[in-house]
């Protein structure tokens, strides 16, 4: 097993302040178009209970996109992503978004008290295979703001092989030029204040030979390589590259295994009949991040300045996890510790349940909005379980002005038809849905759903008098 490098003595701090801490912890995975594995407890440092992760980014490339399965996939949720949402669900994080093209997928998760505060959701794509037209390779991306602070996660699949780092250098820049977002802020994936990038990008190791490199490996001397990783040769030259970070590679490059081993390749590659040699390992998969730059003293910045202090980025482990075998590349991933001041402090929309809800009975819902909410007659309430897995895992919903109850200056009501409260019992919250945003901008906090108490009766039998306490657990 490759434990999580710590990266610690490794320099990897980008400033040093105070504020809100915000843990992210960020996956990138190709998994060569297999099923999900038994779990990803280990993967995803479920195990721990240490630290609590706020925020997951989940990228895998080479998800089975055969036309069987991918039409499959249209209709409903591919394996890789309801996969991840059972794992990740019971312990509270809900799906925010996720994007795919073709192969690559793209997946946001949060803890449920941090919905309201994510903001601005955007997704983009670009395709680089075939001319341009095929989407086997490019990139899928995420943008969003985190308690006011604009972040973008950038997953690619680049060009493979040895001799094409030009290839996916160009790539890289097609992506960057292709997508664009729209609002007054973070037009372009450059512009945002936070980039994450990540994914198979498939650079090698240049010059080393077969022997040298496998030798090194095999004595953790990890090191030695570094210098002819072609990504960090590029990243001294080439402009696109400039101001990206990334944790040192103290881990084993995670390609070309064997399938179910922790072996390098093995295999003889046949190319027109003529026996190939086998494939070197490098680390292709990797996850980089880039803090904008703030503009000089004095000096405006394009788009208006913007509010309160940046936020910064600590990197706290990465590694890779050689127990996962079911493709040809490991799994990395990369913890990370965002410290920023909250830009936005109270929800869009704050909501709650009025009195006992009962089955059999009607409920109302009471909600404050911010004056500066967009609301919309497209609007509605979602009733959902503590542990739902996506916007969509709905046990009912209201529509907020089809079901509108009364409204003073600063408070709506609004009802649910007793038809449609859920019999039995059951911990629930309610979450208002933004049609112009397009995401949840309120969350209650948890209440229960209960029968009534039955009236206490007498029992000779054993000896209870009507109007003595009942030892029965309210619910």
């Amino acid at each position: 097993m490759e434990p999580h490098q710590s990266t610690e003595d490794s320099g990897q701090k980008c400033g040093a302040r105070t504020g809100e801490r915000f843990r992210l912890q960020i996956v990138t995975w190709n998994v060569g178009t297999a099923s999900p594995p038994d779990n990803v407890t280990l993967l995803l440092g479920l195990e721990s209970t240490e630290t609590e992760t706020d925020m997951f980014v989940i990228g895998l490339q080479e998800v089975n996109s055969s036309v069987t399965a991918f039409l499959v996939d249209l209709a409903f949720n591919d394996a890789w992503s309801v996969f991840l949402m059972d794992a990740l669900a019971p312990r509270g994080y809900v799906k925010v978004t996720s994007i795919r093209m073709q192969g690559i997928l793209l997946l946001i998760f949060v803890k449920s008290r941090h919905l309201p505060f994510i903001r601005d959701l955007q997704t983009n794509y670009t395709r680089t295979g075939i001319y341009g037209y095929w989407g086997n390779k490019g990139g899928v991306t995420i943008r969003l703001s985190i308690y006011g602070h604009l972040a973008c996660f950038l997953n690619c699949h680049l060009p493979a092989h040895m001799d094409n780092v030009d290839h996916r250098l160009d790539s890289f820049q097609r992506i960057l030029d292709a997508q664009q977002f729209s609002g007054e802020q973070a037009g372009g994936i450059l512009e945002h204040e936070l980039l994450f990038w990540l994914g198979d990008l498939n650079f090698r190791i240049a010059d080393h030979g077969m022997h040298f490199v496998r030798e090194t490996i095999r004595g953790n001397r990890f090191h030695l390589l570094w210098d002819k990783d072609q990504l960090n040769m590029a990243k001294k030259t080439e402009t696109i590259l400039q101001g990206f970070q990334e944790g040192a590679l103290r881990f084993k490059p995670t390609y070309k295994f064997d399938l179910g081993s922790e072996n390098y390749d093995t295999s003889l590659q046949t190319t027109m009949g003529f026996n190939g040699k086998k494939r070197k390992p490098a680390w292709t998969d990797r996850i980089l991040w880039k803090v904008r730059e703030r503009p000089r003293e004095g000096a405006a910045e394009a788009d208006g300045p913007r509010p309160g202090e940046p936020a910064t980025v600590n990197l706290e482990s990465y590694g890779s996890r050689m127990e996962y075998g079911i493709s040809d590349h490991k799994p990395v991933a990369g913890t990370f510790g965002l410290e920023f001041e909250k830009l936005i402090t109270e929800p869009l929309v704050k909501l709650q349940p009025e009195g006992r809800w009962t089955p059999g009975r009607d409920a109302i819902v009471s909600y404050r909005m911010s004056q500066l909410y967009p609301s919309s007659t497209w609007d509605w309430i979602g009733l959902y379980r503590v542990g739902f897995r996506d916007r969509n895992d709905y046990v009912t919903y209201i529509w907020v002005k089809d079901d509108e109850l009364l409204h003073s200056q600063d408070t709506f009501q609004v009802y649910l038809s007793s038809d449609y409260v859920p019999t039995g019992t059951g911990t629930f919250l309610l979450c208002y849905c933004s049609s112009n945003l397009d995401s949840l901008v309120g969350v209650s906090d948890h209440f229960q759903i209960c029968p009534e108490p039955e009236p206490e009766l007498e029992c000779e039998a054993v000896g209870i008098v009507v109007g003595e306490q009942c030892d029965k657990e309210p619910c």
